[in-house]
């Protein structure tokens, strides 16, 4: 039990990772009910984005200056992908029928994966990523918590607290709001629903670039095919804290990794349950946890029931 802390923070680093992609489906199902499905290769873009900027940089340009650069790199690769596939892939599907764009996310996620696989230079395989130097910060003698870690555990919250003052206070946040509950009507107010969508999938974007930049900090490198698992796992969080929510996504971020992270440690200490737990078995226990929690709770742990209409 003495490594329990350490196990939680692990968790807690973990399901920040996911809840920080989380945000973005959220954002983007709240508003046009889409399940974009290619955001997982969007977070993975913005990782090869900020890991071009740092090539470009002279040869030993310290990371914490580097850093901000790298973080502008990654957005403006990440929403760049993220609107043009809003504006050439999502939004002449619009009322069409509903499963056309989701088959249209699915195969986008795969394209987005082999132009990076094919035309990124030696994408095929995985790409060393920049990481801080110097040792872990160590708060107390067994509780450790690595640099990358840090950053990650600062930027999650921070990103998620400022998401949720500009969507309640700013004009623009209640223009989201209101495209949300009925798009036709707010376009009938003035709103420009398109423009609105547009920046749906713009923060979406930023936040998974930020992501992207945490995972490479956090792990040390980068690949064409981190945003499959990445994507799916926030995906799971998405709808296990709430879809639509901003934090129930985090919320379920965090109660996922914290799963993970016990199961990998404590499960296969369990007697009978040896060949059960491990790093092999976190993802059946992570997608356990979601079916528990949808059988007895079907909208979320912060999700709303949405009577049916007569």
């Amino acid at each position: 039990m003495h490594e329990l802390p350490q196990t939680l923070v692990n968790g807690l680093t973990l399901g920040a990772l996911y809840g920080l992609i989380a945000i973005g489906y959220t954002m983007v199902y709240g508003i046009v009910q889409l399940i974009n499905f290619a955001h997982g290769e969007i977070f993975m873009i913005g990782g090869f984005g900020a890991l071009t900027i740092y090539i470009w940089l002279p040869s030993g340009t310290a990371l914490s200056l580097a850093l901000p650069l790298m973080l502008i790199g990654g957005v403006i690769a990440s929403v760049a992908i993220a609107t043009a596939a809003e504006r050439f892939a999502y939004r002449p599907l619009r009322g069409g029928p509903r499963l056309a764009p989701l088959i249209t996310a699915i195969g986008l996620s795969i394209a987005l994966q082999q132009a990076v696989w094919a035309f990124y230079p030696d994408a095929k395989k995985p790409r060393s990523f920049p990481q801080f130097e110097g040792s872990s910060f160590e708060i107390f003698s067994d509780l450790h918590i690595q640099r990358g870690d840090a950053f990650l555990l600062i930027a999650a919250p921070v990103c998620m607290l400022a998401l949720g003052l500009f969507v309640s206070k700013s004009r623009a946040g209640r223009a989201m709001q209101a495209t949300a509950q009925d798009p036709d009507t707010a376009k009938l107010m003035g709103i420009n629903t398109d423009r609105i969508i547009v920046m749906a999938f713009a923060i979406g974007g930023a936040f998974a670039a930020v992501a992207a930049l945490s995972h490479g900090l956090k792990y040390g490198q980068i690949n064409f095919e981190m945003g499959f698992i990445a994507g799916l796992k926030a995906f799971t969080a998405a709808v296990l804290g709430g879809i639509g929510n901003i934090y129930g996504a985090m919320l379920g971020g965090v109660v996922l990794g914290i799963v993970e992270a016990l199961a990998i440690k404590y499960i296969q200490d369990i007697p009978g349950m040896d060949q059960l737990g491990g790093g092999a078995w976190k993802d059946v226990w992570a997608f356990t946890l979601l079916i528990v929690v949808l059988l007895v709770r079907p909208q979320g742990l912060l999700g709303e029931r949405v009577a049916d209409r007569a």
